[in-house]
């Protein structure tokens, strides 16, 4: 039946988002000034990376390069090909050894040369995604140093606008004109094809003109400009029970030519060509106009110098409990990290890779603070109003201990003035050379939604991102709701221009003992996951290039 052509799994066409491979990243190893290691002639190097599981704490070989013969300055020719994924701290670790025989085994290679150890982030993020460090690990010898430079893998980035109109389609509805829509596919080696668009429905014409689309060009054809694109035309019903129209075939090279007579398409239905001798045609498709332009990376940015600005606030009411007390979220045990640090270190570790002075501002909310007792919801943690900034993670960690030896739990859980504060900042630096990440660990039930949610509504617009992290066992309904991502959050009748929150509960990665690691390294992929992606959306929003 011509209505259930190609139809199965479409479902209604609403237009979808093409979904994005994981960036691909490759190493490129050298390094200068090497130890000595051979009597007559110089060290012959090769370089053995490891890499660490998520969560997992055991090295695991990933690859060597070649050796090289005789150089204490090598430029290695192997390449390392990794999946970078910015949600997670994928540590690495470069051994180099002098090679005096032809096993694999790395323990006849004899001679050790050093070490380096850091991660894919700290590599991408340096200066020009090139970083260099000492190699450390034979005592009392200075080891050279190793270069690593990062460049992500050329697949075809670009994304090309398409916009077409069609003319005088068949009438499909017995009342009214039809409801036409196109299905895109493009054509797999085996004869296949792969849906890879569907156009929205334009309501009772036939002469419809369809809105303007991007797509990834390697969505379209996969970078092969010859490969055949199908387009198949329906008529839209409630039912999902489309009639087809008719089809025809094209590819990208012919796209690419723009609006011309080439790309005036006749939409033929075979059943119909079959049946009627004087059939010519059920309507023409019309390019109206072709835009390629190449798709920027959230790598591409911070490659360009877009810093990642990284404000932590975390919550002192005194639903937590009090801090003497075991039972307490905020109870610093001489043995384990409580849930306020194990969250922040999670999240943290990753963050600072990408922040160049390492100075992270923290604040705390929802405390009496001295010397007056007045409740604050915007108070240093460093104690310092001017400069709440503290040097590195640990420093964060530091001085929100030192608070809670200072402040006294107190309420509300007001979430405004944080996310005011953070926002103040961004608002200052909006030519895309910063990003602004709040991360608000909180043990839940908020009191000022209202104002909440006109903040966030106001600092969508802002180059900034917040992040939630719920710890404790309170019920989190109305963090799902800052969430966005089924609804989009809403003030005044006014909506957020992008989704910003990203909430996570803590509690769906607590596991005590040997499996912990591993939940926190899920805890930061979860809670980062979604950053790259609002960075873009808010540098696309405001056509900044990197």
């Amino acid at each position: 039946s011509d209505g259930a052509r190609g139809m199965a799994g479409l479902g209604s066409p609403e237009p979808g988002p093409t979904p994005v491979p994981a960036t691909r990243v490759e190493l490129t190893v050298s390094c200068r000034q090497l130890l000595d290691r051979d009597t007559f002639s110089k060290s012959d190097p090769v370089c053995v990376l490891y890499t660490q599981r998520p969560g997992s704490h055991q090295w695991r070989e990933f690859g060597r390069t070649e050796v090289i013969d005789n150089s204490l300055n090598p430029d290695f020719l192997h390449k390392f090909v990794l999946d970078y994924c910015f949600e997670e701290r994928q540590n690495l670790r470069f051994d180099l050894y002098d090679v005096d025989s032809q096993s694999p085994d790395l323990s006849t290679y004899v001679d050790f040369l050093g070490q380096a150890f850091c991660t894919l982030g700290e590599i991408v993020g340096s200066a020009g995604s090139r970083l260099e460090k000492p190699l450390t690990g034979v005592p009392g010898k200075k080891c050279g140093t190793i270069i690593l430079l990062a460049e992500e893998l050329g697949n075809c980035r670009d994304v090309a606008t398409l916009q077409f109109s069609a003319n005088k389609l068949d009438k499909k509805d017995f009342f009214g004109k039809s409801d036409p829509f196109m299905v895109f596919y493009r054509s797999n080696e085996d004869g296949t094809f792969t849906i890879c668009h569907k156009t929205e429905v334009v309501r009772n014409t036939l002469n419809p003109i369809w809105a303007a689309f991007a797509i990834p060009v390697r969505a379209l054809c996969n970078g092969d400009h010859d490969r055949a694109i199908k387009v198949e035309v329906y008529d839209w019903d409630r039912d999902g029970s489309h009639d087809f129209i008719g089809e025809f075939t094209t590819s990208y090279r012919e796209l690419a030519r723009g609006q011309s007579h080439i790309n005036v398409y006749e939409v033929v239905n075979p059943r119909k060509k079959m049946k009627k001798k004087k059939y010519l045609n059920s309507g023409t498709v019309t390019l109206l106009s072709f835009a390629v332009e190449a798709e920027h990376t959230f790598l591409d940015y911070i490659r360009g110098g877009t810093q990642l600005s990284f404000t932590v606030a975390i919550d002192f009411t005194a639903s937590n409990g009090n801090p003497s007390q075991p039972t307490s979220l905020h109870y610093l045990s001489p043995f384990q990290l409580n849930a306020y640090s194990l969250a922040l270190r999670a999240v943290g570790d990753i963050i600072q890779d990408y922040d160049s002075d390492k100075m992270f501002p923290a604040l705390g909310f929802g405390a009496k603070v001295p010397p007056d007792g007045h409740v604050s919801h915007e108070f240093p943690l460093n104690g310092d109003a001017s400069n709440p900034a503290c040097r590195g993670i640990a420093g964060v960690l530091e001085a929100y201990q030192c608070s809670l030896r200072r402040v006294q739990l107190y309420g509300p859980t007001n979430f405004a003035p944080v996310v005011n504060h953070v926002a103040r900042s961004a608002a200052t630096v909006l030519d895309g050379s910063q990003y602004f990440v709040l991360l608000i660990i909180t043990d839940g039930v908020i009191s000022d939604m209202a104002q909440t949610k006109e903040a966030i509504v106001n600092a969508a617009k802002l180059p900034m991102s917040i992040i939630i992290v719920g710890v404790g066992q309170a019920e989190f309904d109305a963090m799902v709701e800052l969430d966005g991502d089924d609804i989009r959050i809403s003030s005044r009748g006014k909506v957020a221009e992008r989704d910003i929150v990203q909430f996570v509960p803590f509690r769906d990665y607590m596991s005590g003992g040997p499996g912990a690691g591993l939940s926190m390294a899920g805890l930061a992929r979860e809670v980062l996951a979604e950053i790259p992606d609002q960075l873009l959306s808010y540098m696309k929003a405001r056509g900044i290039k990197p």
